[in-house]
């Protein structure tokens, strides 16, 4: 008698392995999921997303932080608005994650709504509940609680830009007055989170190129809110006899880093010329 081949069973949560395999090869980082009636962590370092796009004392607290470690680390107190942005920069690039990561390794998006996040920024850990998520046809997560099945690839890219898209509409809100900026630079600061954050993670996973390719398509330029595109090159003086192919890109916006030490900008800043990247690849390596 022949036994009918078994289907494979869902995980009882469809983005556990994804946030797995970031722990895997990243120790600065860990992402867990709040069980079903449990409360998201607050209190003793733990900040709600919601709280931070409150504006109010949480996230007074969440910046002298940032304001104290730069006048330790740099000897001189940063401009209010400079500080606000690298706090944004510090929340946004691993919150990005736990959308783009299930997506590119395992085609789910959830959707993590604010209230659904909080952040521990000097542990490095991030815990979210899933209470909805998108995937393809044939997933066989979509016998999952909260899944949502959509027709195909664009559709599911369309699922992560607004997945995104309403968690930062808040978490911008909050940040957004504290950082002067107009509401185009602020997407675009957001616009280099997702495509800086899932870049690095998938060169240490050993998939940049595919990564690279599915970020051209996620942010095409065209996707409102947000601003910019993902913007890929090869790096000019690379590719050469000496010197392997590296990609790089110009960042849609600023995060004032300048303004502590005008010689050492970011690597993706448009300040910062191909040959210093150059020399900075060659340093590293």
């Amino acid at each position: 008698m022949a036994v009918p081949a078994l289907l494979p069973t869902p995980s009882t949560s469809p983005v556990a392995a994804s946030y797995a395999r970031v722990g895997d090869v990243f120790g600065g980082l860990r992402m867990t999921e709040a069980g079903p009636g449990e409360r998201l962590p607050r209190g003793g370092g733990w900040v709600g997303a919601d709280e931070l796009a409150a504006g109010g004392a949480a996230l007074d607290a969440f910046l002298a932080w940032d304001d104290a470690q730069v006048l330790r680390d740099y000897g001189r107190r940063a401009r209010p608005d400079v500080v606000a942005s690298f706090g944004l920069h510090r929340y946004a690039w691993p919150a990005c994650l736990l959308v783009t990561v299930p997506w590119f390794l395992h085609r789910r998006v959830p959707r993590v709504p604010v209230r659904n996040v909080s952040f521990h920024r000097t542990l490095g850990r991030m815990t979210v509940r899933v209470e909805e998520f998108a995937c393809l046809p044939g997933d066989p997560a979509a016998a999952l609680p909260g899944a949502r099945v959509v027709a195909d690839e664009e559709a599911l890219r369309a699922e992560v830009r607004a997945s995104l898209a309403e968690h930062f509409e808040d978490v911008l809100t909050g940040f957004g007055p504290r950082m002067r900026r107009g509401r185009r630079a602020l997407w675009g600061m957001a616009t280099d989170e997702i495509v800086e954050g899932l870049w690095y993670i998938a060169g240490l996973l050993g998939e940049e190129p595919r990564a690279m390719e599915e970020l051209e398509l996620l942010m095409p330029g065209t996707a409102k809110p947000f601003a910019g595109t993902a913007g890929f090159r090869e790096l000019a003086g690379t590719g050469t006899a000496d010197t392997p192919p590296a990609a790089t890109r110009d960042r849609a916006a600023c995060c004032f880093f300048y303004t502590l030490r005008p010689e050492d900008t970011c690597t993706t800043c448009p300040r910062t010329c191909d040959a210093e990247r150059v020399r900075r690849l060659a340093a590293t390596a």
